[in-house]
Parts: C-alpha cells; structure tokens; sequence
C-alpha cells in the first residue's frame, strides 16, 4: 500500500498518522497476548504452574494501626493532629499567634 504523502493535506496526515498509531497500538497487544500465551505453554509444558515460576501473591502488607492524636486545637477541641503528615491550618494559625508547640499537646 503506497501512499502519496506529498498530495495529503495537514488534517489528511494527522488522520494518518492516528489511525497509524492506533493500528500500532492494537499490534503491540496482540503480540503481548501472543508472548504470553508461549509462556504460559512452556511453563505447562515443564510441568510449573505460574506461581511456582514468577511467585505467588505478593506478601500482605503490615498494617499500621491508628495513631492517638497529640495535638488539640484549643478553639475546637474536636479538631485533633497526630503529629504527623501535614502541618493542619489550625496549628499553623496557633502557632502564629504565639502558641507554643507544648501549649497544644493534649494531656
């Protein structure tokens, strides 16, 4: 299939070039279905499974349990921080009046 290129106009070639890339695309998966289709077929063929070959799922990860809030905003009390992650609006505006860090820990 031979295409004029110096006939096409600037919207024919961008219509081109798309449909190339898509038709691109759609090949470069059926050759990944195709690629592991042979993998899992050897893998059979030793007498594997995937698992055995490429492990299992990966391990679970370790659960962090919650942490207690250590600061308090004393002009909303339900309003708390951990200490951790991101400074809160209202810490930062506490500290800016002249709270100190030890006056906002709770307890």
């Amino acid at each position: 299939m031979a295409v004029d290129l110096k006939n096409l106009t600037h919207n024919q070639l961008n219509e081109l070039i798309a449909r190339a890339q898509a038709r691109q695309g759609e090949l470069r998966k059926e050759r990944v279905v195709k690629l592991r289709d042979k993998i899992h077929a050897l893998i059979k063929a030793e007498g594997y499974s995937f698992d055995d070959v490429f492990g299992g799922r990966a391990k679970p990860r370790r659960v962090i349990g919650k942490v207690k809030p250590k600061y308090r905003n004393p002009a909303n009390p339900e309003q708390t921080w951990t200490g951790r992650g991101k400074r809160p609006h209202w810490f930062s505006d506490a500290l800016k009046a002249g709270k100190k860090e030890k006056d906002l820990l709770i307890g």
